[in-house]
């Protein structure tokens, strides 16, 4: 069983298709849904949707703890959810800064704390998070929140990393590429189906050896 978060259009939506294509049980978790889940859930008996999931809000793990208590297990938790506002030095909104952080950074945490009991030994964390986060990256400044925030969910991935390693849990930093969606106003370098498709092989080739590791979608290990 899969739990994905964002899942109700872009990035998130396709990891649900290709899940269910391979024939995986999902729980799509999402603050509100959309035409294209709805409809992928109503044509496919492994598609659980569940709304009002907002990962950055606190109340967020009560919130899961209650409505997964029927699921005994999940083998994987993938932290899609993300948000992004573009601020530069002469343009700053700490508001839009700290949702970013509320989202971005806390958000992943919040979800694999919450479902922590349910991950089974030999379970998978991936955390979609940026390479605009990868400070020995950052050629072109700006972006004051998005930056930060992605550099700051790196180091909450590498704890959890540590943290769940002895249960046999290893955890991903993936980097889905500059895709096309919605949060990118429909720009990028690939669609959401290749993103998609190399997240999941990313996540398929994570172990324990392999834990903490911050990878582009592609397979390139990304530095920090």
């Amino acid at each position: 069983m899969y739990l994905i978060t964002g899942s109700n259009r872009g990035i998130g939506l396709e990891l649900c298709k290709q899940l269910l294509a391979r024939g995986e049980h999902i729980i799509a978790a999402c603050r509100a849904s959309s035409g294209e889940l709805d409809a992928l859930a109503a044509s496919n008996d492994s598609c659980r949707i569940e709304t009002n999931i907002d990962v950055g809000q606190d109340s967020v793990g009560d919130m899961l703890r209650t409505r997964l208590a029927d699921v005994p297990a999940l083998s994987c938790v993938i932290n899609n959810a993300g948000v992004l506002f573009k601020e530069n030095l002469d343009n700053l909104d700490f508001d839009s800064i700290r949702r970013q952080f509320e989202v971005n950074t806390l958000g992943p945490l919040r979800v694999t704390h919450a479902v922590q009991d349910k991950l089974s030994t030999g379970a998978k964390v991936a955390i979609v998070t940026s390479r605009m986060g990868s400070i020995a990256d950052n050629s072109s400044g700006g972006y004051y929140g998005y930056r930060s925030s992605k550099s700051a969910v790196n180091a909450v991935g590498m704890s959890l990393a540590n943290d769940l390693r002895e249960r046999g849990i290893a955890v991903a930093l993936l980097h889905p590429g500059y895709v096309q969606t919605a949060m990118t106003g429909n720009n990028g370098d690939i669609s959401p189906e290749t993103s998609a498709k190399g997240l999941l092989e990313r996540i398929s080739d994570l172990t324990l050896a392999t834990t903490g590791t911050f990878w582009h979608v592609s397979g390139e290990q990304l530095p920090w």
